[in-house]
């Protein structure tokens, strides 16, 4: 049971939201299509109902006190979980499956195989979003995400997707000949990606190398340093799953060696402690059959040479 006590009507938290957000009455009321004077005792509202004052009149604006400001955050939260519960419910509720998917593994390993999931499901519809660090997955209505790294999702179930695997590239022009050894790749120019910085340390570990933190140019997202060593900016560790049109088409080359794993594996995160939405018991019986017959190791077919070509 909630206890109406403690809970301001819905108006008066649009309004409070509204206010905070464009910083006067007059806006919000413009927005809301209200009266600024509906806006005011909409405030006052919510102030008696939780007992405190919530705004500050800053000269012409009007600006929330620091307790106010933690508080409308979590309103933001429940309005945007409201909102996506309207919107599911009007498009035919329990048939909208949302995943939130990282951007390259979405693009090359999970776009390829959706069409077989609409085939088999079509009375599902899916709604995806881009997200590139972890969220709070019942705040946000989101039945599902791709996760990389370990089994470390708070409060979320894990099915373990592909253990990743990632190979140092380069365009074919970059390296006039084989390299000798794995140490060679330092000296030349290394592409690196912001939030994975020790992944360079850990490939030059498994050679043999430990203790290499080398310098390198730095990227936020796959797509771009890949594009990057394809037009010879330096060498690049990819993880695999990217490379086998680039590698087929001859656009890049491995600089050395075999593919080796990465820190990390790819998994489907879901609210743990909560009864799945058949749509998504459906996504996930499917996405599981995709692993067992493709295997957890990478793409299908990729066999890169056991030295720089």
């Amino acid at each position: 049971m909630y206890a109406r006590r403690n809970l301001p009507s819905l108006s008066g938290l649009l309004a409070l939201e509204a206010v905070a957000r464009l910083g006067t009455a007059s806006a919000a009321a413009g927005e809301l299509n209200l009266t600024a004077g509906a806006i005011s005792r909409a405030l006052q509202e919510v102030e008696a109902v939780l007992g405190q004052p919530l705004l500050i009149r800053d000269r012409q604006r009007l600006r929330l006190t620091p307790a106010a400001r933690d508080y409308v955050a979590q309103v933001r939260r429940g309005l945007d979980t409201l909102s996506t519960a309207a919107q599911r419910l009007r498009s035919g509720a329990g048939e909208v499956l949302t995943l939130a998917i990282l951007p390259a593994f979405g693009m090359h390993w999970l776009a390829p195989r959706l069409s077989a999931f609409r085939s088999a499901h079509p009375q599902i519809r899916l709604s995806l979003s881009t997200r590139l660090r972890p969220f709070d997955l019942g705040a946000e209505g989101v039945d599902a995400a791709i996760h990389y790294g370990r089994a470390d999702w708070p409060d979320a179930e894990h099915l373990l997707l592909m253990q990743e695997q990632v190979l140092p590239v380069c365009a074919p022009s970059f390296l006039p000949a084989p390299l000798a050894r794995p140490e060679d790749i330092l000296n030349h120019p290394l592409l690196m990606i912001e939030s994975r910085t020790g992944d360079w340390g850990r490939w030059f570990a498994a050679q043999g190398l430990a203790g290499q933190r080398p310098q390198a140019m730095m990227f936020d997202q796959f797509a771009t340093m890949q594009q990057g060593a394809i037009h010879g900016l330096g060498i690049a560790l990819l993880p695999t799953f990217l490379l086998a049109d680039d590698l087929a088409a001859g656009r890049l080359v491995p600089a050395w060696g075999r593919p080796v794993p990465s820190n990390g594996s790819y998994w489907l995160v879901w609210p743990k402690d909560s009864t799945p939405r058949p749509q998504l018991g459906a996504f996930r019986d499917w996405i599981g059959g995709q692993v067992e017959r493709g295997g957890v190791v990478g793409p299908e077919g990729l066999e890169p040479p056991t030295k720089a070509l």
